[in-house]
């Protein structure tokens, strides 16, 4: 990744970042709100190694941990597991089309809210049920939107110029 790419990305999760706390408050029902946080951890998660997308996962999970530390760690596995899935599974799929990532991040947002739900062990009954099946497939098609609108506008911005792919079939937006 060239240090032109690394910037452009550092901006882009910057603005995710802005969108999570300026935009997302004011979108309704928070358990329905897109998640711009884990789009920005997975626009990384497609463009780095499995450890290092881990590693990041991690220290989102911590940060929201730190912010509702009502089962402290169960964020920081969740968003861990999450961000090393999408590196490794990068190399599996065809992810030069934006809605074959935008699917990506459904997948990985209900993947993130079940581990979460699961290790928090918050919900019991049809509790558990109802955040597994309605709620969190909600959110995690919303995220899904608001990650093809947003990969959709930086396609071009950040895509890599010249060089060598690699040749390794790395997710490129």
């Amino acid at each position: 990744m060239t240090r032109t790419t690394r910037l452009r990305l550092s901006a882009a999760v910057l603005l995710l970042l802005g969108l999570q706390y300026g935009l997302r408050p004011r979108l309704g029902d928070p358990r329905f709100a897109p998640d711009f946080v884990l789009v920005a951890l997975l626009l990384v998660a497609l463009r780095v190694r499995p450890g290092a997308a881990a590693v990041a996962g991690f220290v989102v999970g911590l940060a929201t941990d730190a912010v509702a530390p009502t089962a402290f760690g169960a964020a920081a596995l969740a968003h861990t597991v999450t961000g090393y899935l999408a590196a490794w599974l990068k190399a599996f799929v065809v992810a030069d089309s934006v809605a074959i990532t935008a699917l990506l991040v459904v997948a990985a947002a209900w993947l993130r809210d079940l581990v979460q739900v699961l290790a928090a062990h918050q919900l019991r009954g049809g509790g558990l049920l109802k955040q597994l099946f309605v709620y969190s497939p909600l959110a995690a098609l919303l995220t899904g939107v608001a990650a093809l609108v947003v990969f959709t506008a930086l396609r071009g911005w950040l895509a890599e110029r010249g060089g060598s792919g690699g040749g390794r079939g790395v997710a490129r937006l």
